[in-house]
């Protein structure tokens, strides 16, 4: 079976159609969260991923901030303002559906997690220790995380108790060795200097990891973030991909 893996779309509609058009036939597709923030269409984006087939979607930090499940007090000041002028324009019935979501769940050998299976909708994955620790709050052979925007694979290493840490090539397909933390890296706003959508695709059957990166026209997500007069800082890290 293959699965399309997303995550941390932020409201970025174009990004989302890219990656929808670029990716291969899939039985399924998982969202790891964050469907509204920081973008301009929330509404459509939340939409789009609903009608998504066979589709497994989580709550992230942003998507529970909107809805009213958290609050906003640890995010940054244009964090917030994002999540304030968001608010101001999402339907109900898209809030409704976001805060019926869940931060985490389990599906056959993979755990899915916003954040991280500790903490899943606040913690970020970033370094070999933080993932180390985690490894101990799932069972199944691998487990999937988005919210970093980074894509990234960490592997328990049994014999040397260590965990290693690797960042897998775009249009590259992996084959996957349990244990490990996988993370498709951001649709729509990735963090890793590369300003193209990611995304991953899993075979279940081969146990292989493909990810996947698309170029969008930033500028005119861009344009649509000045007319909403959404925060300078994240229309510049559209094109600077941090």
């Amino acid at each position: 079976m293959r699965i399309l893996i997303i995550s941390d779309i932020h409201a970025n509609l174009t990004a989302l159609d890219a990656v929808l058009d670029d990716a291969p036939q899939v039985d399924a597709v998982w969202c790891l969260g964050d469907l509204v923030g920081y973008g301009p269409d929330p509404n459509e984006c939340v939409k789009r991923v609903q009608a998504l087939p066979n589709l497994v979607c989580l709550i992230g930090n942003h998507d529970a901030a909107v809805s009213g499940v958290i609050d906003t007090t640890s995010f940054n000041s244009e964090a917030r303002l994002a999540v304030l002028w968001t608010q101001s324009v999402i339907e109900q019935d898209n809030l409704d559906y976001l805060r019926g979501l869940s931060p985490q769940t389990e599906i056959d050998s993979v755990h899915l997690a916003h954040g991280s299976p500790r903490q899943p909708v606040w913690e970020y994955l970033l370094d070999t220790r933080t993932a180390f620790e985690n490894f101990n709050y799932f069972d199944t052979p691998f487990c999937f995380v988005g919210h970093s925007h980074m894509p990234v694979v960490f592997r328990m290493e049994d014999k040397q108790h260590t965990t290693d840490l690797s960042i897998p090539k775009a249009n590259s397909s992996l084959k996957m060795v349990p244990r490990a933390i996988y993370n498709p890296g951001s649709v729509g706003q990735p963090r890793d200097r590369d300003p193209r959508a990611a995304y991953a695709v899993f075979d279940s059957d081969r146990q292989t990891w493909s990810l996947q990166r698309v170029s969008y026209d930033i500028q005119s997500v861009q344009d649509r973030m000045r007319a909403a007069r959404l925060p300078q800082r994240h229309i510049q890290r559209l094109s600077a991909g941090w």
